[in-house]
């Protein structure tokens, strides 16, 4: 079994929680993936990162820790040494360093490699229905603020070139999600004067 493979599995007995779930952690690798190859940087440790990014979340929700970043990389590089993988210091710089609230710009290809896909999953369609489940929760109209206060900001905090034209496509879903909503929203509230 090789050292993906063995993470993959690894992060299946991980405790998840349902805005950072399996298919974030999927999606966030895929683009990783892609930019990785497009980028040219070791996609190995840009996969073993995106799988293993998020695997502390649940424990900062909970209140039990208060960086998933931080503590993720700290488990992460604990497995990754049990199994004997020779990029752990790598792995673990790119998860302490992924998170968007710290607003870190990463040294290595591969830290803002990740950085870039996990920011591209807060965006477009899946992004649009991630606001909304947020366990933060909030009214419509918060939830537009957030829209506007961070999401739609991502774009602009791209690092690759790849990752930069992906995120204006799947922004432009959302801005145009953003006016329809609040078109809707007026007929039935009168427009803000």
């Amino acid at each position: 079994m090789n050292f993906i493979e063995r993470t993959y599995k690894f992060l299946l007995e991980q405790d998840l929680d349902h805005t950072h779930d399996l298919g974030h952690i999927l999606r966030v690798t895929k683009f990783a993936e892609i930019i990785a190859l497009s980028e040219k940087a070791n996609k190995e440790i840009v996969t073993i990162s995106a799988l293993l990014h998020d695997i502390a979340r649940p424990d900062e929700l909970k209140g039990v820790i208060k960086d998933h970043a931080e503590e993720g990389a700290k488990r992460a590089k604990e497995f990754l040494i049990s199994i004997n993988y020779p990029y752990y210091e790598e792995v673990y710089y790119c998860i302490n360093n992924h998170r968007f609230k710290k607003q870190i710009i990463p040294e290595t290809l591969e830290a803002k490699i990740l950085q870039d896909a996990d920011r591209l999953d807060a965006l477009g369609y899946i992004g649009i229905a991630r606001v909304f489940m947020h366990k933060n929760g909030g009214s419509i109209n918060e939830r537009i603020n957030h829209f506007y206060e961070k999401i739609l900001k991502l774009k602009d905090f791209m690092h690759t070139k790849t990752a930069r034209k992906i995120a204006v496509g799947k922004s432009k879903i959302i801005e145009d999600y953003i006016n329809g909503l609040k078109e809707e929203i007026e007929v039935y509230y009168g427009k803000k004067r």
